[in-house]
């Protein structure tokens, strides 16, 4: 049973690395199902212990923060700030560094996935109204998605899982990584402004943009309950609980059906966690985890040093994708020293940007652009993706270090 295990938690995450299996037209997701209802299904992982394997707190937080989210984009909020953020097009630098700005700022407080699959389609429209290169543009929003959602323990799904996996303050943790965050952002326009500086340099045409209207009122009360939401992170009560009150007072509404703000849940992503909860659980059960983190600290190999920690980052981000690998990490690695944590949900938040199946929110904007007719390929990605990732997480690496959260 043992070596059964170890294949199939094998074969999962080389499925993760290649994002499907050659064939067949299944993703992640499926891939991850279909091998935890094996495992569970051999008894590999007891029926009546999967409710142990799997992090309930952890699915409840994402999808509460998930309704919010699209409360939010239901209100028109999305739509109306890329339709203005496409106005700026006169200034291509100006609309790069708003871009950058807005992209950064959301999904530190909304789940990035979110926002880009909100943003993305209504860029690229406006973009070429006015004949710019949608590129340079598409690739910020992506770049500082994953950059200002390191900010937060609320940004991206790996952060939620290690703030809920620690225990870490949610405005400590704020702390901690806000500076780097920002250093990312401005880092990553300062590579695109010079990288794609001759498409930047192509004069706008001039185009009348349709200006989208928001509801004003609708936008108040979701801005509202997300400051409410910030406050609560400050109180005893758990994160999920309060994700999900007020989620569920954003649910009561007069003119927006409870199912269209439903529908805006990522089942996919919510699958994907779980299959992997269960997953990883079958491995912890093999023994060979403990005797692997034994073996390393015997050699001094751990990742719990900046040095060793970055490049274990770039590589698991890169290949089998960091929610995945943060998944894995927490599982079979136990007692992970506050520090190591800050760092872990940084790291292997900026390492996303590398190239484009770094993370899923670069993933969906070069899907939902081709859906526009906008072709974002991995060369264009990774040309800019290489140099911002390797500066911010050497700026974000130095950061851990310096401020005594990790040693060198």
């Amino acid at each position: 049973m043992t070596d059964f295990v170890l294949v199939l938690f094998g074969l999962t995450y080389v499925g993760m690395a290649l994002g499907r299996v050659p064939g067949l037209r299944i993703d992640r997701a499926g891939i991850a199902l279909t091998v935890a209802v094996v495992l569970v299904a051999v008894g590999a992982v007891p029926s009546n212990g999967m409710d142990e394997a799997i992090d309930f707190p952890t699915l409840l937080l994402l999808g509460g923060l998930m309704i919010v989210s699209a409360r939010v984009g239901a209100s028109g909020f999305y739509d109306a700030l890329a339709m203005w953020i496409a106005t700026q097009a006169g200034r291509p630098r100006r609309l790069l560094a708003l871009t950058i700005a807005i992209g950064g700022i959301l999904s530190a407080f909304l789940v990035n996935d979110i926002v880009v699959f909100a943003m993305t389609p209504l860029l690229c429209s406006g973009l070429a109204a006015r004949k710019l290169d949608p590129r340079p543009f598409l690739f910020g929003l992506a770049a500082a998605s994953n950059a200002g959602s390191a900010a937060t323990l609320i940004g991206n799904p790996q952060n939620i899982l290690i703030g809920q996996a620690g225990d870490l303050s949610f405005w400590g943790y704020f702390t901690d990584a806000a500076i780097p965050s920002l250093a990312a952002l401005i880092i990553c326009y300062a590579c695109v402004a010079y990288i794609w500086r001759i498409s930047l340099g192509a004069p706008a045409a001039d185009a009348a943009i349709e200006i989208i209207r928001f509801d004003r009122f609708q936008v108040g009360i979701c801005g509202g309950a997300i400051a409410v939401l910030l406050i609560l992170f400050a109180t005893p009560i758990p994160r999920e609980i309060s994700a999900l009150l007020v989620a569920a007072c954003l649910i009561v509404s007069r003119t927006l059906p409870t199912r269209q703000l439903l529908d805006e849940i990522d089942v996919p992503l919510l699958i994907l966690f779980a299959a992997l909860f269960v997953i990883n659980d079958a491995f912890a059960r093999t023994g060979f985890p403990e005797q692997a983190v034994q073996t390393l600290t015997t050699y001094n190999l751990l990742p719990d040093r900046v040095s060793s920690l970055v490049p274990i980052s770039l590589l698991l981000s890169n290949t089998i994708g960091n929610v995945p690998a943060v998944v894995m990490i927490l599982k079979v690695w136990h007692g992970i020293p506050e520090g190591n944590l800050v760092g872990l949900a940084m790291l292997s938040t900026l390492a996303g940007n590398l190239f484009l199946v770094g993370s899923l929110a670069n993933l969906i904007v070069a899907e939902r652009a081709a859906v526009q007719g906008v072709q974002l390929t991995f060369r264009d990605h990774a040309k800019t993706g290489v140099p911002v990732t390797i500066l911010s997480m050497l700026f974000a690496g130095l950061w851990l270090w310096i401020g005594g959260y990790m040693p060198m």
